[in-house]
């Protein structure tokens, strides 16, 4: 039982790192993608137009556009996670009603994998089989690896993402607001953009376990062939 302890301990530890990277993971989502589409955007309009206001209004809306269809895919994400996780829930709900010889030989199996013996697994196989409710909920973290999410995850990760993508959004957009033409804002945009890409980058890979310097330079360079690709075809086409 001590071992059981121990592997349970494990897990909560587990579900905790999951919860906060999952709230990492949308803030680099949104930020990233917030930061380079509307550069992008905003560096193709200004090799095609000669107002700021044109690009500001159309930066805007593209903002607002973005944020509410990144949030939307957050929801959606978080959702199918929930009734992923409940479908199986009801299915081992069954097979335990139906099939508790075949789960009973699955736990052995779990218990022999970190080498316990076999007539301590037994017992421990009839103890666990006397609670249904907390059978089931063994079969869903050893067997399926399945931890219960957040019922209010998606909704979470839809405000994360969302506000993450505006904020983004807006760094390459603020010189416009400041400068007399297109090709002077894209100057500014252009500096300010690529040095919160390469310090998001920097940070983003530090949380992530990578090469801080090596991943600012792929993040930064991301955004501005994104921005060099949009500014040329603008000019092509122009």
């Amino acid at each position: 039982m001590d071992t059981i302890r121990h592997h349970e301990g494990s897990i909560l530890h587990k579900e905790e790192h999951l919860s906060s990277s999952a709230f990492i993971t949308d803030i680099v989502i949104g930020m990233s993608d917030g930061l380079t589409v509307p550069f992008a955007l905003a560096a193709g309009l200004s090799g095609a137009v000669d107002s700021n206001a044109l690009v500001i209004t159309a930066g805007i809306a593209e903002i607002v556009a973005g944020s509410i269809a990144m949030g939307l895919g957050g929801f959606l994400a978080g959702q199918t996670e929930v009734e992923h996780y409940d479908a199986e829930f009801k299915r081992e709900y069954w097979e335990v009603d139906h099939l508790p010889e075949r789960e009973k030989a699955e736990i052995k199996e779990i218990f022999a994998d970190m080498g316990i013996s076999e007539p301590l697994q037994n017992q421990v196989v009839e103890d666990i089989a006397k609670d249904k409710d907390k059978w089931v909920e063994f079969m869903m973290k050893y067997e399926l690896g399945l931890q219960k999410p957040d019922p209010n995850q998606a909704r979470k990760s839809a405000l994360t993402i969302g506000i993450s993508y505006a904020m983004g959004g807006f760094v390459p957009l603020l010189p416009y607001f400041i400068t007399s033409t297109p090709t002077e804002g894209l100057a500014w945009s252009a500096a300010m953009t690529l040095l919160c890409l390469f310090v998001f980058g920097y940070f983003k890979s530090r949380a992530t376990g990578q090469a801080p310097w090596l991943g600012a330079l792929k993040v930064t360079l991301i955004g501005a062939v994104a921005a060099a690709a949009a500014f040329g075809v603008a000019k092509l086409f122009d």
